[in-house]
């Protein structure tokens, strides 16, 4: 029998039965049993009573309440990090040893100091969001979060919904939230949590899961909020833009992609090693289903250690890394697109095609030296493409294809002169972030996703004029 969870953490309705299960990898999440009514009338509850009760905080006061909540899941004797690193794997699929990671990765960014950082990094004074305060340009501006932020959540990544919620109640909007399958666990510990440090807090959140197939529920949740914060796909976020109407804000996070670009003056006996290290671990951190996962490495040629060397360090690496943070379990359509994509190398290279090919067993990871020109998207599960240039430039040119979903770009062995040029046109092509590989799975909380300031989107301004 797999073990159960309660998929759910709501405000004032302790008799919400469950309605249904549902099975992740090993977990039984049991569905709360509510109608598209129960969501109208506790968005009038969050609404209300929860705006009061934020309102009644500082913006610093939240950040030290959140981040309180957030510390316990780095204490290791804690139950709430204890129980989450129990049912992570269960939900989310990752290894136990990866569920750890991310957890740990993800919940340094909800401590009090990160926090109270994030609203200094976003605000030259938090205290914008609790009152009126001077302004350029003769005026007086006051910054409000919406009187209720709907978050319709992905699965890909555990630990990303926690950070959308922790957004909200930093701007002091209270919050309704589905999260994505595979990502349940976390935003309803973080839920509890919090009504556990504060009991008033209970009033301001609200997290539930229910199938994507219950249309219903999500048309109701998508028409009571003031601002719906919406991940997925393409095709996913187009159709709720359609669902959600046309006065409500939209902040969508699409589907994404990230690259590396590793330049020959790394490319050294010594060097390369490290930049093969960290790059493997990028590519594995998540199991490659991040945003920040890259997906194609361009090697430039004309260093000491060729493209292919590196390439074939790199597969040491992943191999190194399989060991230390496990591949975990992979839906039915993420294995077939692993097979389907390494068998057709393989037939490609025994055909003839100047391609290689390093893999690991049972589907593992996988490494493809690919010559061929233009930017072409892993399949994930830890498999990276290795690109090989005679110019960085080339890169540039090609990345163009994808400039509408690019994201992170790792950037190495460029000179600190040379590394500023090619942020200002990876910029012009559409990147949001320019990082080393090391740095690439774990951006600061206040990094611009997706070009946005993750607070400053959340927020309408007054002015108050002279």
């Amino acid at each position: 029998m797999p073990d159960r969870f309660r998929a759910w953490q709501l405000p004032d309705m302790p008799s919400i039965a469950v309605g249904s299960r549902q099975e992740t990898f090993g977990l039984q999440l049991e569905l709360p049993a509510i109608t598209s009514d129960h969501l109208h009338d506790l968005a009038s509850t969050l609404r209300m009573w929860g705006g009061e009760v934020l309102a009644r905080r500082t913006a610093l006061e939240m950040a030290e309440l959140i981040g309180g909540v957030g510390r316990r899941f780095l204490d290791p004797a804690d139950p709430l990090r204890q129980e989450a690193l129990a049912l992570m794997p269960l939900n989310s699929g990752l290894s136990p040893a990866m569920a750890e990671e991310v957890l740990d990765g993800m919940a340094l960014d909800w401590t009090p100091e990160r926090l109270d950082m994030l609203l200094h990094m976003e605000f030259a004074e938090p205290r914008v969001l609790d009152e009126f305060q001077h302004g350029r340009g003769a005026r007086m501006v006051r910054a409000r979060g919406p009187r209720l932020v709907v978050h319709i959540g992905a699965g890909n990544v555990p630990g990303v919904s926690v950070g959308s919620l922790i957004r909200s109640l930093l701007v002091k909007a209270p919050l309704l939230m589905k999260p994505g399958r595979t990502d349940v666990v976390l935003p309803v510990l973080f839920a509890r949590g919090l009504a556990e440090a504060d009991p008033e807090m209970d009033v301001a959140v609200g997290v539930a899961y229910w199938p994507s197939a219950q249309r219903e529920l999500t048309d109701a949740a998508l028409a009571v909020g003031d601002a719906v914060v919406a991940y997925g796909s393409d095709a996913v976020v187009g159709e709720f833009r359609g669902r959600t109407p046309p006065t409500t804000r939209i902040t969508a996070y699409h589907h994404r992609m990230s690259c590396g670009l590793i330049g020959k003056e790394v490319l050294t006996r010594d060097d390369h090693q490290r930049v093969a290290h960290d790059a493997a671990r990028a590519v594995s951190v998540f199991d490659q289903r991040g945003c920040v996962s890259p997906h194609v490495l361009y090697v430039e040629e004309g260093g000491e250690v060729d493209p292919r060397s590196f390439a074939e360090t790199l597969a040491d690496r992943l191999a190194h890394w399989s060991e230390r943070l496990p591949p975990g379990l992979m839906e039915a359509e993420e294995a077939s697109a692993v097979r389907q994509l390494t068998g057709e190398v393989e037939m490609r290279i025994a055909a003839g095609a100047p391609l290689e090919l390093w893999s690991g067993e049972a589907l593992a990871w996988g490494v493809i030296l690919d010559p061929e020109p233009g930017f072409r998207g892993s399949c994930l599960g830890r498999v990276i493409r290795v690109r090989a240039v005679a110019d960085l430039q080339v890169a540039l040119s090609e990345m163009t294809s994808v400039s509408r979903h690019l994201q992170t770009v790792a950037l190495e062995g460029v000179s600190p002169p040379g590394r500023t040029r090619m942020a200002e046109a990876l910029a012009a092509i559409g990147a949001s972030r320019v990082t080393s590989l090391a740095d690439a799975p774990w951006p600061p909380p206040w990094w611009h996703h997706d070009g946005g300031g993750p607070l400053r989107s959340l927020i309408r301004w007054t002015d108050l004029e002279r």
